[in-house]
């Protein structure tokens, strides 16, 4: 029962520590079209060590998705442009491309949707948008054929936001007439199987038509007046909202409000051509680093508040050899090298040391100096240094002295984290003396014997069982309880009757709560006196 109490409790803070930093919402694209990229292996490690949970490709690379295997990270798939044609007329090419790109991979390769086509639209043929929906039921066909189907990997296609006859104000979005028709068999399609609508919204180009600062600072998520939807009423503080909720609204007039939007792509440029304004560095940083806040505060947009959106980042790598103008070659997170074009918080370890969660065990007991002691001048009690709530900032500031008392300032957060760490303790103490050995009595007769050598101060078995708790984190957990400055001497034995009645009292109850604390079952009437002493 201890046990299963102790490993529910390692699962609980785990979880936390997992939900604090992963983002489940957020996927990054990886185009390949360059010839510098660094392996899919090399990659694949990056990813891992990002907040990234969901990858889109545009093809679909063996060697990506090998790579990409019991990493837990969802996986974006994509049908060319040029597949689309084979896909919708015969059936059996459908069959034999999710059995090359699929069947082989899934489920270590974490397979979650297939993008049939990217941007048709935009190309203006006809001919190859009325082939959309043929080939998307004709792979969905195949995925079911490979028990594939049943939303285990769904079907999709992604679209440019000029699908739209327009976006402003947001209530009034609708899609361009001419694409009505074969927009509704989609919907209808995406409505059926469940699958998303895609879309690829950039305020970035929204920003080249319109380039007054206050246009910047509304695409850029900073401070700006808003913007208010005469129809709706509602007020919009930032660009990306507002296209989103035009898609929405689309969607509504349609009748599909209820079929989820991904944002397949977002991103902003670091750099472009002369012409390209706002495209830098710092704007690139800005955008991207408020879009994972906004996304991350769970607010939604005004027209589906409390909705978090999947969205994917454009892109994780420069691609050097993609056509059109020079910020077409400049969206990239990372480089070659794998370093950080500049760094928005996307690994796993941002922050981490910064707000420090500290050693999760106690640091090691500073041991006085190694003179002998005699009966006159005993040791004085090893100091316990206690995990340090301290930022870099606060200890060059002389804020704190971690060897004094506590930060005056000290916040609730840091004061969570020391309870978290006391309490992970007093449950692997528990558990551990619950099932120690029947040797144990004198162990504690020991541990008393030892106790007794302190000045009615805090004694250095309550250092031993401090460090017999760092079992939790892998360190040696079965040591016995042992004096960390001297050997057991009987001189202690002559300092105990030498003490006055009172502190004899007062070590006499010490002994007797923590031979409580040792012995099972801890009820609520003596838990606290646990928790103080441990």
């Amino acid at each position: 029962m201890r046990a299963s109490v102790y490993s529910l409790i390692l699962l609980f803070f785990s979880c936390l520590l997992h939900l604090s930093k992963s983002q489940p919402f957020l996927g990054v694209n990886y185009g390949l079209t360059a010839d510098n990229l660094p392996p899919p292996s090399a990659s694949a490690k990056l990813l891992q060590s990002t907040t990234f949970q969901k990858v889109r490709l545009y093809g679909s690379d063996p060697a990506v998705i090998k790579a990409l295997a019991n990493t837990g990270i969802e996986i974006v798939i994509g049908a060319s442009n040029g597949d689309v044609p084979g896909l919708a007329s015969d059936p059996s090419f459908a069959r034999s491309w999710v059995e090359t790109n699929v069947v082989p991979y899934y489920p270590a390769s974490k397979i979650v949707l297939i993008a049939v086509g990217n941007e048709i639209t935009s190309f203006g043929d006809n001919s190859l948008m009325s082939q959309l929906l043929p080939a998307m039921k004709n792979v969905q066909t195949a995925l079911e054929a490979a028990s594939l189907g049943g939303g285990k990997i769904k079907v999709s296609t992604v679209h440019i936001m000029t699908v739209l006859a327009g976006s402003d104000p947001p209530s009034t979005a609708v899609f361009k007439p001419e694409h009505a028709d074969i927009l509704k068999g989609l919907l209808e399609f995406n409505s059926e199987t469940g699958s998303p609508f895609a879309v690829n919204p950039y305020p970035f180009f929204a920003y080249q038509d319109d380039r007054r600062p206050e246009t910047l600072a509304y695409c850029l998520f900073q401070a700006n007046p808003g913007r208010v939807d005469p129809n709706s009423n509602l007020k919009y503080m930032n660009m990306f909202d507002a296209q989103v909720d035009a898609v929405y609204s689309a969607l509504n007039s349609m009748g599909f409000k209820d079929v989820e939007i991904m944002v397949a792509e977002t991103g902003w440029p670091y750099k472009g051509d002369p012409e390209e304004a706002g495209a830098t560095v710092e704007n690139a940083r800005a955008y991207n680093k408020n879009l994972i806040a906004h996304l991350k505060s769970g607010s939604g947009t005004p027209l589906m508040p409390g909705r978090v959106i999947d969205t994917y980042l454009f892109a994780l790598y420069d691609e050097n050899l993609k056509p059109g103008k020079g910020s077409e070659r400049a969206f990239g997170l990372f480089r070659p090298d794998l370093t950080m074009t500049y760094d928005i918080g996307l690994t796993k370890t941002t922050n981490y040391n910064q707000t420090s969660m500290a050693p999760l065990s106690p640091t090691r007991p500073r041991l006085p100096p190694a003179a002998a002691p005699t009966r006159q001048t005993l040791p004085s009690p090893p100091q316990m240094i206690l995990p340090s709530p301290v930022t870099p900032s606060d200890k060059n500031s002389g804020q704190t002295d971690v060897h004094n008392s506590t930060p005056r300032s000290a916040s609730l957060a840091h004061i969570c984290r020391a309870l978290s760490i006391s309490a992970s303790m007093f449950f692997v103490s528990v558990f551990k003396s619950s099932t120690a050995p029947s040797s144990a009595p004198e162990s504690d007769k020991r541990s008393e014997k030892n106790s007794n050598a302190d000045e009615g101060s805090t004694s250095q078995n309550d250092v031993a069982a401090v460090n017999k708790g760092k079992g939790i984190l892998g360190h040696s957990p079965n040591k016995p309880n042992v004096n960390l400055t001297e050997k057991p001497n009987k001189s202690s034995s002559s300092s105990q009757r030498s003490r006055p009645p009172m502190q004899e009292n007062k070590a006499r109850v010490t002994r007797e709560k923590r031979s409580v604390c040792r012995t099972p079952p801890i009820n609520t009437e003596n838990i606290f006196d646990c928790l103080m002493i441990c």
